[in-house]
């Protein structure tokens, strides 16, 4: 998320940071950085209900991307459709690659060469939608998930607010 504030400009601007953890530490950096927020846990409403609130927001701060950064929650159907071809959110592989959860030890016990991570266009399939970009980082001999996740994350914050402006420009 920091990273795509960096870079917010001529092609496009924060308009909402919001998150499904109220306490959440980018929440505070983003007020610290005169961001509007928004935070609403779904437990306790149901996941119905807290996308409804969550589109409201989204709406009435004018945003038209999402774009996704550490959302680790998947969206209803119906609220894909509601923002069809608009949401986007970076994943740590070389989609179509290891969609869905440990994607580095994943690709390190599978003996592949390189990792990477790659922003795409959210749709109802997990980590389904057109790839708009990839990055890719050389898996080292010894390797853990955790080294290679580290390295991997510095492409991320590389790749994800340049793709981000591309496809705002569209």
């Amino acid at each position: 998320m920091r990273a795509i504030v960096a870079a917010a400009g001529a092609a496009y601007a924060v308009s909402l940071v919001a998150s499904d953890r109220p306490d959440a530490p980018g929440l505070a950096w983003a007020r610290d950085h005169d961001l509007a927020t928004w935070a609403r846990s779904p437990h306790g409403i149901g996941k119905p209900a807290y996308e409804t609130a969550l589109d409201a927001a989204l709406r009435k701060a004018g945003a038209e991307i999402v774009a996704l950064a550490g959302y680790m929650r998947l969206l209803s159907d119906t609220f894909v459709a509601a923002w069809r071809g608009r949401i986007v959110n970076i994943h740590p592989s070389l989609l179509p690659l290891y969609k869905g959860l440990d994607t580095h030890a994943r690709a390190i016990a599978a003996g592949d060469a390189e990792a990477g991570c790659s922003v795409h266009v959210v749709t109802e399939e997990l980590d389904g939608g057109a790839v708009l970009g990839q990055a890719r980082v050389p898996i080292l001999a010894g390797d853990t998930p955790d080294t290679l996740a580290a390295r991997v994350l510095i492409e991320e914050h590389r790749l994800y607010p340049r793709i981000l402006a591309e496809f705002a420009a569209r």
